[in-house]
């Protein structure tokens, strides 16, 4: 999902996505034809079409409160925005609080005579902000005629009539990811309104303020609200649309698990020009241990670790060939020359377990580098998570790897007593 910014195409998808899964009515529900669906949608691009700008400018207002995890007085105004916003909407949510965690909003609307109900799920927090990696103020939302990277200049956010240009983007942070969905669910809410539509399904909305985090108190939000929470079915609305710019609804996400390995050298760093070829250079041996685990053509060589992996069945197969094929476009867009798998397209690739590097660090680089041995070397591996894929399996397999390599594992950092025991020390921590 993009972090920084959105794309107004991105909010309408989001729109329409909503409408089409709660708001039509169902044949089967109500004996009516399609045309109410369709009706549904055209409501939603009418609206659109009609008032966009005065959409973008009150998510502009939106972004403009800071929701960084970490900032829970930021995330309560946050979350009393959500309310105010949808109660002018005539839809009722709460908050709800427990020690030690963000807050929670929850809301229910009950449509008479529904049959089924959907649960609506967004966070509302960001990721935490670098300042010098934006060219703007991210909680000041700015308009862009395209993105930074292909030159896109700064635009005043428009005025009441103004024709939207899908490509314009809006930077901010949790300008995408994941405050877009919530935006889109109340312009939804207005374009229902605007042609006296009614949802055909009951409809439980859940919004949490500490997904960046990691959603630590998300289980206990879960059983603690249990029956207001009662669904058939969820809609998590924290995904992009389709690299082709067509909206797109996922039946199952890679899930994720992780690990930080560090690996030692001296007890202290030392100069390179008296010790370099003597002491061992962990920055040196965790690169030739990283690279153990996946072949040129990008196949984590790990034993195991494609074993518990559910194939895909007929209509798993059926529908990657129904979609279209975006690998070329996107190789031109993020300059690839090449991609891992031998040719095989992105979608079929997502369904496989995968072995990322997402961090390295050992001493340092540039104008602050020096002529040293470090100390140590870390690097910090996210595992993506398939069907059969149990977490602390795949870390199983991660460390037998490590170990049939000579390395020692440790929890904790090591003592000089370990050290002098072992030629090759790693450090790992699971998450």
């Amino acid at each position: 999902m993009m972090t920084r910014h959105t794309y107004s195409r991105l909010i309408f998808a989001a729109l329409a996505g909503f409408i089409t899964t709660c708001a039509f009515t169902l044949p089967a529900a109500h004996g009516q034809s399609g045309v109410q669906r369709s009706g549904s949608l055209a409501a939603a691009l009418n609206h659109w079409q009609r008032h966009a700008p005065d959409i973008l400018r009150e998510y502009a207002t939106f972004l403009s409160i800071s929701c960084v995890s970490s900032n829970r007085d930021g995330v309560r105004t946050n979350a009393r925005w959500i309310r105010d916003a949808f109660a002018r909407r005539g839809v009722e949510l709460s908050i709800h609080e427990i020690f030690g965690a963000n807050p929670i909003l929850i809301g229910r609307l009950d449509v008479g005579g529904a049959l089924e109900t959907v649960g609506i799920y967004a966070h509302y927090d960001g990721q935490p902000v670098n300042a010098s990696a934006w060219d703007s103020d991210p909680w000041a939302a700015t308009l862009r005629t395209a993105s930074l990277e292909s030159g896109g200049s700064e635009i005043p956010l428009p005025d009441t009539g103004t024709t939207i240009d899908d490509e314009w983007r809006l930077y901010a942070r949790a300008a995408a990811d994941d405050k877009a969905p919530i935006m889109a669910i109340l312009a939804a809410f207005d374009a229902l309104k605007t042609k006296d539509i009614t949802p055909a399904r009951n409809i439980v909305f859940l919004f949490e303020g500490e997904e960046e985090a990691g959603s630590p108190h998300l289980r206990d939000y879960l059983q603690k609200y249990a029956h207001d929470l009662a669904a058939d079915a969820w809609l998590l609305c924290d995904g992009p649309v389709h690299q082709s710019r067509r909206p797109q609804l996922v039946f199952g996400v890679r899930g994720i698990t992780s690990l930080e390995l560090t690996v030692y050298g001296a007890n202290r760093a030392l100069h390179s020009g008296h010790y370099g070829n003597w002491a061992p250079n962990p920055a040196m041996e965790l690169t030739q241990l990283l690279a153990s685990m996946k072949d040129a053509q990008g196949r984590v060589t790990v034993e195991g670790f494609y074993d518990s992996v559910t194939p895909i069945g007929d209509a798993e197969r059926r529908a990657l060939d129904a979609m279209p094929t975006v690998d070329e476009l996107l190789k031109q867009e993020l300059g690839l020359n090449r991609t891992e798998g031998g040719g095989i397209r992105l979608e079929e690739r997502l369904l496989l377990p995968s072995l990322n590097i997402r961090g390295l660090e050992s001493a340092t680089v540039g104008s602050t580098a020096r002529n040293i041995v470090p100390a140590s070397a870390t690097a910090d591996i996210d595992i993506r998570l398939v069907q059969g894929n149990d977490p602390a399996h795949m870390l199983d397999r991660v460390e037998h790897h490590i170990r049939t390599l000579g390395w020692h594992i440790v929890r904790d950092e090591p003592d000089d007593t370990t050290r002098r025991a072992h030629k090759k020390i790693a450090r790992v921590v699971r998450h």
